[in-house]
């Protein structure tokens, strides 16, 4: 009898032979009493020999023909991200509203009074900050190539840009400031009051929302592998992030749960490539991720065609308006840096004292700008007070250059008192959109000179 028939599966249970020595081994030891060798592994069933392997092969399998998978459109929008939000870093600091306003933030009143439907679209491109930016890359990068492999480089551009706009269409939604105070809920869903809103993360909730219900669809043809991961495998991932949105309440819980919906309905209704598959993609799909990158190309040519639509006074009031922004530093900073420019010119045309004058200018250059009439003021209150300082140290001699002199001093005055009428007219006309309130208080004035008494002849 040979060992292969000794150890067969019929004897379990019973003495085997040791193959080191030959000697007989009880069936409760564990190694040969004669030479120590350890005891021959018993048999397993054919049928259980062959099933086992035959699942790791098929999951290996499956694996190797999705993971083969090229991610292009992955890399194509984390690049794209990162380059966008790098303009909006040298524009002037993408945490700054009106920067990110300019690139296409969603703001409802600018969708509603303007109809910048565009907003719907660029801001799943745009970021807050560094940190905004990293998570949404990284999420991106981890679950971006699955959805593209599994589905497709078509239909994953079609998934990413829909789910993206659904995000920003529930965003857009969720401004119901009665619906805010109705209790937990209402807080978490809706917003008591219209802000901008950016950020790729209604788009990657979009994914997720894909292979969760992915998971869940195709579990009786997946590996185990597979089965693990997507499904109910995404539950945590999905709770641990609602919990993060309910405790900071500046996350846009909105659009999180309007693009996991669209990425859910999506994949109830669109089948995956399976591995063997004919590797060309219907007509259809190819279309749907033209127009879906056109739809991005087009609104973010409409962003530079109306980017300069906001220098102008008005619509950077609206922006204020809209965004809550009270910040009135920079047109404090601006008045004060008139309010020292106009004592230096007193001062120095009263008493001749110039000491303030230079100090005056150097303000003026570094206030803020805001608005083309502000700029003008301030250049022209720069250009009296350099004619201003040499007329102070000048020290005539002779009637002659004494009546130039008066002559020149009246000029500047009729000048500066000019200069005093245009500054109140943009206070009572423009400074109020700034936050700037305009109180009773007379300006300081020159005092007029003295008129000479005609000589005797």
């Amino acid at each position: 009898m040979s060992e292969g028939q000794l150890n067969n599966l019929n004897y379990a249970g019973r003495p085997t032979v040791c193959r080191n020595c030959g000697a007989l081994v009880g069936a409760g030891e564990t190694s040969c009493s004669l030479c120590g060798a350890p005891k021959a592994a018993q048999a397993v069933p054919a049928e259980a020999r062959t099933q086992e392997p035959a699942q790791d092969h098929e999951a290996m399998r499956f694996a190797r023909a999705i993971l083969s998978r090229p991610y292009i459109f992955t890399i194509v929008f984390l690049v794209a991200n990162i380059f966008i939000f790098f303009l909006t870093s040298q524009a002037g600091g993408s945490e700054s509203a009106a920067v990110l306003i300019r690139y296409g933030a969603k703001v409802n009143a600018l969708i509603n009074a303007k109809h910048e439907w565009w907003r719907f679209v660029t801001p799943i491109f745009l970021h807050g900050n560094i940190f905004h930016l990293l998570m949404n890359m990284y999420g991106l990068w981890i679950i971006g190539p699955y959805v593209e492999r599994l589905y497709g480089s078509a239909k994953f551009v079609f998934f990413w840009v829909l789910t993206g706009v659904a995000g920003v269409a529930a965003s857009y939604l969720s401004v119901q400031p009665t619906m805010h105070s109705s209790g937990p809920l209402g807080r978490f869903f809706f917003k008591s009051g219209d802000a901008i809103s950016v950020g790729a993360s209604g788009a990657l909730f979009g994914l997720i929302g894909v292979l969760f219900v992915f998971g869940i669809k195709f579990r009786r043809e997946l590996p185990d592998g597979f089965k693990r991961a997507f499904g109910v495998g995404m539950l945590p991932t999905i709770l641990l992030n609602i919990f993060i949105g309910y405790a900071i309440p500046v996350i846009d819980n909105a659009a999180h749960m309007g693009g996991l919906l669209a990425g859910a309905l999506l994949a109830l209704v669109v089948g995956y490539k399976r591995p063997g598959e004919r590797a060309g993609v219907a007509v259809f799909w190819h279309i749907l991720q033209i127009l879906a990158l056109g739809l991005v190309v087009t609104s973010f040519v409409m962003v530079i065609r109306h980017f300069r639509d906001y220098d102008t006074p008005a619509n950077q009031a609206f922006i204020r308006q809209v965004t809550n922004d009270n910040d009135t530093s920079g047109a404090i900073a601006y008045l004060n840096a008139l309010g020292s420019g106009e004592g230096a010119f007193v001062n120095a045309f009263n008493n001749g004292d110039v000491s303030g004058i230079d100090k005056a200018i150097e303000g003026l250059d570094g206030a803020p700008r805001l608005d083309d009439k502000a700029e003008g003021l301030k250049n022209e209150l720069q250009a009296l007070l350099k004619r201003m300082k040499p007329l102070a140290e000048a020290k005539p001699q002779g009637r002659r250059q004494t009546q130039a002199h008066e002559q020149e001093r009246d000029r500047l005055l009729k000048d500066f008192s000019s200069w005093q009428r245009k500054q109140l007219d943009w206070l009572n006309t423009e400074a109020g959109k700034y936050g700037i309130k305009l109180q009773t208080k007379s300006p300081p004035v020159p005092e007029a000179p003295e008129q000479e008494q005609p000589a005797a002849r």
